[in-house]
């Protein structure tokens, strides 16, 4: 099963290897149609903890890490970071 893979911008890093990623999408509103802007944030992992506040990145889905902490940083501001699956080889 492919995991999905999302692009945002990091919010916050206060937190011990562990960032919080705005992530936006645009929807047409259904009566007026014109596009709104929707966004969540997540909680995803920085295991080498050198991603800051403002950094563009890309998360990618992982097992559960934590209560709320689903997600992977990937890569940030084009460079790789590395992930769990590269800790493990």
């Amino acid at each position: 099963m492919s995991r999905r893979i999302l692009q945002g911008i990091v919010v916050s890093d206060a937190t011990e290897k562990t960032v919080t990623v705005r992530v936006e999408r645009r929807i047409m509103h259904a009566k007026y149609k014109k596009f709104v802007v929707r966004w969540k944030k997540y909680l995803a992992h920085d295991e080498s903890n050198q991603v800051k506040v403002g950094a563009r990145v890309e998360i990618r889905e992982c097992r559960p890490l934590s209560k709320r902490k689903r997600w992977e940083v990937i890569t940030a501001g084009g460079q790789a970071v590395p992930t769990l699956d590269a800790a493990k080889a």
